[in-house]
């Protein structure tokens, strides 16, 4: 049976940037060779509702029509995985401020998060604090391997 809008579907995936780079897996193995293994992290296939807008776009439509069993390789670009990187995702925040509402003092590398998003701190100066919200994947053209391991 192939895979429909609105079926729920299991998907072993291994995730690679364009120079072949693993930046995520669903494989265990996989992960430990890339050296981005996560301790805490269960390896297990991504179960997902396609069409739900549950993963990006380009991975969403990559599985309909595949088979239960299936493999492929499909290429996302940015505008269908984390869109492009955008200035208006930087924000630069009064360096006191900051400090009053996180409760320490802010470091570069420093991740935060907000009530509606994630960033990370990228400058800070005396006066000032910048924080990028962007995801780390905006702007990138990823490749992923998956195979459907089950349809339901």
């Amino acid at each position: 049976m192939a895979v429909t809008e609105g079926d729920n579907v299991k998907v072993e995936y291994v995730g690679r940037f364009e120079d072949g780079e693993v930046f995520d897996s669903s494989r265990e193995d996989v992960a430990a060779d890339a050296e981005i293994q996560h301790p805490n992290r269960e390896y297990e296939p991504l179960d997902f509702e396609v069409g739900a807008g549950e993963v990006v776009e380009g991975f969403d439509e990559a599985v309909v029509g595949m088979e239960e069993g299936e493999e492929k390789e499909v290429t996302v670009p940015p505008e269908k995985g984390y869109g492009e990187r955008s200035d208006e995702n930087i924000v630069e925040y009064e360096r006191d401020e900051f400090e009053e509402a996180l409760g320490e003092e802010p470091e570069v590398g420093m991740h935060i998060h907000t009530q509606d998003a994630h960033g990370d701190v990228v400058d800070v100066e005396d006066d000032t604090v910048v924080v990028d919200f962007n995801h780390e994947l905006a702007g990138e053209t990823l490749v992923f391997e998956i195979e459907v391991v089950e349809v339901a």
